[in-house]
Order: C-alpha cells, then structure tokens, then sequence
C-alpha cells in the first residue's frame, strides 16, 4: 500500500488510471468496435515490432495485456516486459495472461512491472524494442517530455513503436459528439501533422528516423482511424 501511494504521488497517470479503467476502457472499445480497430491495430503493431528484429520488446503502458497476449503467440520474442503505473490494471493483465497458473509463460519470457513512464528503469532498458499503444495521449502536456527522455534518451532502443488516435477521422464516428474526444481520459489527440511535427522532432533531438502510417480502414481525406509512427535508432547515433 505504500509503495502504491508513492507511485501515485510520483507519477499522476497511475492515479488517473486507477479511477474506473475498465469502465473507460470499455466505452473507447465500443466506439471503435464496428471498425474492428483494436484487432488491426494489436496485429499491425505485433508486424512492426517483428520487422525490427528485436527479441526483447517492452509493451510500455501495457495497460490490461493485449499486446503482451499476442505478441507470446510469436516464436520470434524471447523475452517480453510489461509495465504500468496502475497496480489494478497489472492484476487485470496477470489473469489475461494466465501468470502462475497451469500453463503459463514461463517466468523468465514474461515479466509485470508496476511503475511509471516517467522515471528512468533500469529493469526494462534492456529492451530492443519498445512499444507505446495508445498511450501518449493519456499523458499530459508537462509529462510527454518527461517520457520521451526516458524512453528515446536513457533507454535508447533500437526501435520504438508509437500508436495514437488521428483526431482527423473522428468526425467519421456516428456516436462522437463534434469535438470531443475518443476516451474522456485523453489529453489531447494530434491530427496527421501534429503527430508528423512530434515524430520529426524525436527523430531530430534523439538521433532516430521514422516511417509514419495509418491503421484501419483509410479515408481517402481523413486517413485512417489511427496513427503509427516506426522509430528506429540511427546507427551513428548509438
């Protein structure tokens, strides 16, 4: 209970997020449903991270464990590391994932972590490959930056997978009010430029280079429901 209360102190989204999740979790979910999103968008990621090689992937804001869930069907990753600030969405994601149960991944492929984004960690800067599913836009603005040091300047993998909602194509959504936003715990969600102009100032400030692409069913004016931004390491700049 302690250490929970510190976290909390520490890092606000633990906070955020600890205040009905799955009841958040599940009305972004419905939005999204009839476009099959969630599914194209953990299938997409999982083929991002497999092009880039690595072995060692942390599923950064791991939230419930669904990427986690599918990237363990994946023979190619050795070792898989899952961290949140939120103590309640980690026991959410122990059961997804069937820890210490019959027939669960061994302890040394898949490890839960409780902590923050925020803060440098040495148990998952190991990684080759860091993954953040819809996860920037849950920060705010004082804090991205905080995140981005941590994650492109301490930890410096090899490659970084970035997903967020292209607030363009919100006006697609029937059920979306003009205006708002997909989840009522975003902060803010970036059109197609904004997310390009934070992308190439990444690659620009932490020596790394980016392929943009858009997941979902595209609109030829709006793009695709949502965004995803490939970063990897530039070699000279290791």
């Amino acid at each position: 209970m302690l250490a929970r209360a510190a976290l909390e102190r520490l890092a606000p989204e633990a906070r955020d997020e600890a205040i009905e999740p799955k009841a958040r979790s599940e009305a972004e979910d419905r939005l999204e449903a009839p476009i099959r999103l969630n599914d194209a968008r953990l299938a997409a990621v999982a083929d991002a991270l497999r092009a880039t090689g690595a072995k060692i992937i942390a599923d950064l804001g791991c939230g419930e464990g669904k990427l986690l869930q599918e990237l363990l069907r994946e023979r190619w990753v050795d070792r898989l590391i899952g961290l949140d600030p939120a103590a309640s969405t980690l026991e959410r994601a122990a059961k997804r994932l069937k820890l210490q149960m019959p027939g669960a991944p061994p302890e040394e492929r898949l490890t839960l972590l409780h902590g923050s984004l925020t803060y440098r960690d040495s148990r998952w800067s190991d990684a080759d490959a860091a993954a953040l599913v819809e996860v920037i836009e849950h920060l705010d603005a004082d804090r991205l930056p905080l995140v981005e040091r941590v994650v492109f300047g301490a930890a410096r993998p090899r490659a970084v997978v970035v997903t967020t909602p292209n607030r363009d194509y919100n006006v697609l959504f029937p059920t979306l009010a003009a205006g708002d936003f997909r989840h009522r715990d975003h902060r803010f969600e970036w059109t197609r430029a904004e997310f390009a102009s934070w992308a190439d100032r990444i690659c620009e400030a932490y020596g790394y280079q980016v392929a943009l692409s858009g997941i979902g069913q595209i609109d030829s004016m709006l793009g695709a429901p949502t965004q995803m931004a490939v970063f990897t390491r530039v070699s000279a700049a290791q």
